[in-house]
C-alpha cells in the first residue's frame, strides 16, 4: 500500500522523514518518524466524549522499545520485555510534558499517544524523535491539540553546538539538552551538563528552537495535505449563575488569608473554611444541583488562584511574605545517621529530605540492557516520596514515575561531579527519601545527596545545589520572577524551573512552561536569579559541611588490590568457583577478579582488615610470587638429613636448611620436624634459578 511520505532537513546534513496513512490506520493520528534507520511509530487517540463528572485530563503517554528493533533478544529467562525500562519512563515523561500544556483546559476526553520504536540503528536515540511523531500523529488527527510542537536534542563537542548528536558523540559532548517548543516559544528544556555557563545554556536553547520551528512548520505543512478536520468537541457547561455567586460570597476573603502569611498547613485550613462556609450557604439555595460541591470547589479554586497572582503582580509579595528572590530559611545535619556510610538531613522552609550514601563494591553496579548495548551503572540516585510527606494516607504501589523522574534529575545534577571510577573503585547509592514536601523536594535532594557524599568521604569535585524557579505572568506584561518555589507558587505560576549546579557554572536543568511564549530576556533573568539564589544556598551548605570527609566510614568496605600472572587466575577461582567461594566464606570477604593487559587484578573487599589480609594471605599461597623478607605458614613435605623442604605455596617448596630451624644446634631433624607439620618459616633468599632458601630460626626468640 503506498504511503504518504515526507522529508525535512532541519538542521544542516540532518534530515527527518514522516509517512502516514499505511500503518495503524484505526488511531485516530498515525505517523512513523524516521532519523537515519531509527524509527518510530507513532499513534494518538481521544475519546468522543469525557466519562461524566471527569475532574482532570486523563492523557497517558507511552514510549516503548522493543529489542527487536536492535536486533537483539530481551535479558534473562522469559526473553519478552516486560514493565517499561527507566529510559523509556524517562523518554515517555519528556513527551507528555511537552504536549500536556497543549490541550485545552476544559478538554476532559481520555486521550492516548503511543510511541513504539520499530526500528534502531545504535546511532540515534529515538527519544526525540518520538516527540515529533507524537506531535504529528496529536496535529493530523481529530483531537484539539494546540499544536505543532517539536524535541530536538542539543550537545557540544570541542566547544561546536551539535543538533541532535549521536550516542557515540553524547560521551564526548559536555551537554546534553533536551529541548521542546512550539514554532513562537520554548515549552519544555532539560539536560545534563558538566558546569555550563548561563549565557552557554541560553545559546544552546535559542540554536535548538531553529531547529524547532523548521520541524514545527514541516508538520503543518503535514496537516495542511493530510490532517483530519477536527472534532467539534462538547465543552462542559458552566453554571455562571452560581460562578457569580461563589465569588461575591468569597469576596476578598482570600487576599486577606495570604496577607497574613500563613504556613502550608494554615492556608488549607483557611481555605478549607472559606470554601466551607460557601458551600453551606449554597447548598441550602440549591438543594437538587447536580455536583454542587465539585462545583463549588473547583469556583473557589479557580478563585483562589486569580487572587494570589493578582497579589503578586500588583504588590509583588508572595504568600510566604517573601520578596521574589528570597530563598526560605535553611538548615542542615551532616552525619545524622550512624550505621550508613553517609547521610545528611536537608530543610529548606517546609521542605525536608533525608538522604543516605551507600557504597558497593563492582558487584553491586547495576547492569542496564538498553537498545544500544548494556550498561553498568556505578552512580544510583533513588528519590522516594511516601505520602506523609504531604500529610496524605494513601496506598503505596511501587516507584512512581513521578519519583523516577525526579530521581534521574537529581542524579543527573550529581553526576559530572564525582570521582573517576577508576580512582575510587566504589559503587555510590544515594537514597533521598523526602520527609516534608512543599515545592522543590527534587532540588532538596540535590542538595542533601551533595553533603551526605562529602559526610560519606568521596571525593566529588565540588557542593552542587538545586533551585526551583517560578514565574507568575500577567496579560499586561507584567511578571514576578520567584526563586525557591512553594507548592502553591508552582501550581498556579507559569512555569517551573528547576536549575542545580556548583558555583562555576550547571550541571543539570529542567524546565516545564504553561504560558504561550516566553522570550530569551525574560529566561536569561530567569537564570541570572536563579544563580543568585544557587549562591546562597551552597553558602548555607558550607555552614555545615563544605569539603569531602578525609576518610570513608568505617562501617564502608575497603579495598585491597593484589596483581597475579593471568595463568593463576583459574588457580585462584578453582575448578566450579569453589577455591575462591571457600576463601570469600571462610574469610568473610568479597573477591572480584578481572583480567586487565594480560595480568589478574584481585580486588578483595572488606569491612575488617584483618578479614581482607587473611583472603590476601590465601591468594598470595596460591597465586602470589616468593617474595625475600616474607613470612609464610608452609607444610613439610619431605625431611631429611641436611633439612626439611617445605612448601610455601601451591608447588613452590623451599630448603629449610638444618641450621635455620633453630637457635640451638639440631643433630636430627626428625627430633624437630616431620612430614606434614604445619610451620611459620620466612623466605631468606631466592637464589638464581628460582631455590629458595628458607628460615625457621629467624622467627624464634633468643632465650
Amino acid at each position: 500500500m503506498k504511503a504518504d511520505f515526507r522529508t525535512v532537513e532541519f538542521t544542516p546534513g540532518k534530515s527527518i522523514s514522516i509517512e502516514t496513512g499505511r500503518l495503524a490506520k484505526h488511531a485516530h493520528g498515525s505517523v512513523v518518524a524516521r532519523l537515519g534507520d531509527t524509527m518510530v511509530l507513532a499513534t494518538a487517540v481521544a475519546n468522543a466524549e469525557a466519562k461524566p463528572g471527569q475532574p482532570f485530563f486523563p492523557l497517558s503517554v507511552e514510549f516503548r522499545e522493543t529489542y527487536a528493533a536492535g536486533g537483539k533478544f530481551p535479558g534473562g529467562f522469559i526473553k519478552r520485555e516486560g514493565r517499561p525500562s527507566e529510559k523509556e519512563i524517562l523518554s515517555a515523561r519528556l513527551i507528555d510534558r511537552t504536549i500536556r500544556p497543549l490541550f485545552p483546559d476544559w478538554f476532559m476526553n481520555e486521550t492516548q499517544v503511543i510511541c513504539n520504536v520499530i526500528s534502531s540503528d545504535g546511532k540515534n536515540d529515538a527519544d526525540v524523535l518520538g516527540a515529533v511523531a507524537a506531535s504529528a500523529a496529536l496535529h493530523l488527527s481529530e483531537a484539539p491539540f494546540d499544536g505543532p510542537m517539536a524535541q530536538v536534542r542539543v550537545g557540544r563537542i570541542n566547544g561546536e553546538f551539535v543538533i541532535n548528536p549521536t550516542v557515540d558523540e553524547l560521551i564526548e559532548s559536555d551537554l546534553n539538552l533536551t529541548v521542546g517548543g512550539k514554532l513562537e516559544s520554548i515549552v519544555m528544556v532539560e539536560g545534563e551538563m558538566k558546569e555550563v555557563s548561563e549565557d552557554d545554556m541560553l545559546e544552546a536553547i535559542n540554536l535548538a528552537h531553529e531547529s524547532i520551528k523548521k520541524l514545527c512548520t514541516f508538520q503543518e505543512e503535514l496537516r495542511s495535505e493530510f490532517g483530519k478536520e477536527k472534532r467539534e468537541y462538547t465543552k462542559p457547561e458552566v453554571n455562571e449563575t452560581l460562578r457569580a455567586e461563589v465569588k461575591e460570597l468569597v469576596g476578598d476573603q482570600f487576599k486577606e488569608v495570604f496577607k497574613k502569611h500563613l504556613d502550608k498547613q494554615g492556608n488549607y485550613e483557611a481555605y478549607k473554611e472559606i470554601v466551607g462556609a460557601v458551600k453551606e450557604k449554597l447548598s441550602e439555595k440549591y438543594p437538587d444541583e447536580e455536583d454542587l460541591d465539585s462545583q463549588i470547589s473547583d469556583f473557589a479554586h479557580a478563585l483562589r488562584d486569580e487572587s494570589v497572582r493578582e497579589m503578586m503582580l500588583t504588590e509583588q509579595i508572595r504568600m510566604d511574605g517573601r520578596k521574589s528572590d528570597e530563598i526560605r530559611p535553611i538548615w542542615s545535619e551532616a552525619g545524622y545517621l550512624p550505621r550508613t556510610h553517609g547521610s545528611a538531613i536537608f530543610t529548606r522552609g517546609e521542605t525536608q529530605t533525608l538522604v543516605s550514601v551507600t557504597l558497593g563494591t563492582k558487584r553491586d553496579e547495576q547492569s542496564v540492557d538498553t537498545l544500544f548495548d548494556t550498561e553498568s551503572k556505578r552512580f544510583m540516585l533513588d528519590y522516594n516520596f511516601p505520602p506523609y510527606c504531604v500529610g496524605e494516607a494513601r496506598m503505596m504501589r511501587g516507584v512512581s514515575r513521578r519519583e523516577i523522574g525526579h530521581g534521574n534529575l537529581a542524579e543527573r545534577a550529581i553526576k559530572p561531579l564525582l570521582p573517576n571510577p577508576d580512582d575510587f573503585g566504589y559503587t555510590i547509592r544515594v537514597v533521598s527519601d523526602v520527609l516534608e514536601s512543599n515545592g522543590s523536594s527534587s532540588m532538596a535532594s540535590v542538595c542533601g545527596g551533595s553533603m551526605a557524599l562529602m559526610d560519606a568521604g568521596v571525593p566529588i569535585t565540588k557542593p552542587v545545589a538545586g533551585i526551583a524557579m517560578g514565574l507568575c505572568m500577567g496579560d499586561d506584561g507584567k511578571y514576578m520572577i520567584m526563586s525557591d518555589i512553594t507548592g502553591s507558587e508552582d501550581h498556579f505560576g507559569d512555569m517551573d524551573f528547576k536549575v542545580t549546579g556548583t558555583a562555576e557554572g550547571i550541571t543539570a536543568c529542567q524546565m516545564d512552561i504553561k504560558i504561550k511564549g516566553l522570550d530569551s530576556s525574560l529566561m536569561k533573568k530567569a537564570m541570572d536569579q536563579a544563580k543568585e539564589g544557587r549562591m546562597h544556598i551552597l553558602q548555607k551548605m558550607a555552614e555545615t559541611i563544605s569539603a569531602p570527609r578525609q576518610a570513608i566510614s568505617k562501617y564502608a568496605p575497603s579495598f585491597t588490590k593484589y596483581i597475579v600472572d593471568s595463568d593463576m587466575i583459574g588457580a585462584i577461582i578453582g575448578p566450579g568457583g569453589k577455591v575462591i567461594q571457600a576463601i570469600q566464606k571462610e574469610t568473610g570477604t568479597e573477591i572480584l577478579i578481572e583480567e586487565i593487559d594480560n595480568k589478574g587484578h584481585v580486588t578483595i573487599a572488606a569491612d575488617d582488615a584483618d578479614k581482607a589480609e587473611a583472603a590476601l594471605a590465601r591468594i598470595k599461597a596460591i597465586a602470589g610470587k616468593p617474595e625475600e623478607g616474607e613470612i609464610y605458614e608452609g607444610t613439610v613435605r619431605s625431611v631429611k638429613e641436611y633439612g626439611a623442604f617445605v612448601e610455601i605455596m601451591p608447588g613452590k617448596d623451599g630448603l629449610l636448611h638444618i641450621s635455620e630451624i633453630a637457635h640451638e644446634r639440631i643433630n636430627n631433624v626428625e627430633d624437630v620436624l616431620r612430614e606434614g607439620d604445619k610451620i611459620k618459616v620466612k623466605l631468606i633468599k631466592v637464589e638464581s634459578g628460582g631455590k629458595l632458601r628458607l628460615s625457621r630460626r629467624a622467627l624464634l626468640d633468643k632465650e
